[in-house]
């Protein structure tokens, strides 16, 4: 469905980072070789005005008729996503140790990645030197977020965490523009980034669940989010690597150090050594590790053929998932003006249109001027 993982075929250099690989036409062969050059238009890039290098009409209704897939992979991280926030909120509540259950769901993900290599189901190519370089922010990144978003949920509820998170593709629009080579949003889709930090705001005028505590972890976890989402598009577009594979480095790389993390918290250790494990909390911290495969991949996958602003607007919009399952089965949640905002954010963040690439977008000059002409 989304391409055979393992068919990259011999190493291919690490392109600079204005390249960019057939992905952001919309297209999901997770392991096609990057090129440079001329990209067909995507649909985000039709409706904003973005061009693809001067297409043709044909072109055009060929990559509006193109994203089912691409909806598809929407949908796959849609799940996981929303299921493992509330499911990560659950898991928390029962056993009180983010560290030990992030490391056991990073070791979940990274063996079950193995287990498929060693059964023929996905191909893990060998990592050359450079790109494991490249990886070593992504494991600071990654950790750094997943480690706060942990803390975050712990200290706070689901609503809160969303609605913080709500603002950051407007930081990540610009970053895309500074960093990734993208163009400035459209008109509609800063209408749409605007209506999402109206929401934020709101929500917190509205609110009285927030925390001291809450606060400071917000803030933490707001800059690693920041940083991880610029930093993974960007080794996502230059480093050759199917997305297993991704998935399989990025968690193996984290394990130890998490692992030291752990022997270095007293407290969590004390707690894990008077625990009595019974189903009400291995249950939920097992279901969370095996979700937790699913959202490694799906995340990288989704971060593949998007740009950093759009994996952040898809992230918000697919947490109406977790909202909904967080008021049929939790106690603290928002009220109903909070959920009122939050959901105003929510689908203002569905009108949002990713912003092309500048190199892709049309020349100045006559409507009839040569297709695929860009200025030097």
């Amino acid at each position: 469905m989304f391409g055979a993982p393992g068919q990259r075929g011999a190493r291919e250099r690490i392109s600079s980072p204005g390249d960019r690989s057939p992905n952001d036409a919309g297209g999901l062969d997770e392991t096609a070789p990057l090129v440079t050059g001329k990209r067909p238009p995507s649909p985000a890039d039709v409706e904003c005005g973005g061009g693809g290098g001067g297409a043709s009409g044909a072109e055009r209704e060929k990559a509006i008729a193109a994203p089912t897939a691409l909806w598809i992979v929407i949908l796959y991280y849609t799940l996981s996503s929303g299921t493992l926030l509330v499911i990560n909120k659950v898991a928390i509540v029962a056993l009180p140790a983010p560290t030990f259950v992030l490391l056991l769901q990073i070791l979940a993900s990274a063996s079950a990645v193995a287990g498929a290599h060693l059964a023929g189901a996905v191909t893990i190519a060998p990592a050359t030197r450079r790109e494991l370089l490249h990886f070593l922010p992504v494991v600071a990144s990654f950790l750094g977020t997943i480690y706060a978003n942990m803390k975050v949920l712990q200290h706070s509820n689901v609503e809160t965490f969303i609605t913080f998170r709500s603002s950051t593709p407007i930081v990540l629009a610009f970053c895309d523009y500074a960093f990734l080579g993208r163009a400035l949003p459209c008109a509609r889709s800063w209408g749409s980034l605007a209506a999402l930090l109206l929401s934020a705001a709101g929500y917190a005028v509205f609110d009285r669940g927030f925390v001291v505590n809450a606060y400071a972890w917000l803030l933490v976890w707001y800059c690693f989010f920041v940083f991880e989402g610029v930093w993974v598009k960007h080794v996502c577009d230059t480093v050759p690597m199917n997305n297993w594979a991704r998935v399989f480095y990025a968690n193996a790389m984290s394990a130890p150090v998490l692992a030291a993390v752990l022997l270095a918290a007293g407290k969590e250790r004390a707690l894990l050594a008077a625990t009595r494990w019974t189903l009400a909390n291995a249950g939920p911290v097992a279901l969370s590790c095996a979700v937790g495969v699913a959202m490694s991949h799906s995340s990288y996958l989704l971060r593949s053929h998007a740009s950093a602003t759009t994996a952040a607007v898809v992230g918000i919009v697919c947490k109406l998932l977790s909202v909904l399952i967080n008021l049929a089965i939790w106690d603290r949640h928002a009220g109903p003006t909070q959920l009122a905002f939050l959901l105003v954010g929510i689908f203002a963040a569905a009108a949002y249109r990713q912003a092309p690439l500048r190199s892709a977008a049309p020349p100045p000059g006559p409507a009839d001027a040569p297709p695929g002409k860009v200025p030097s």
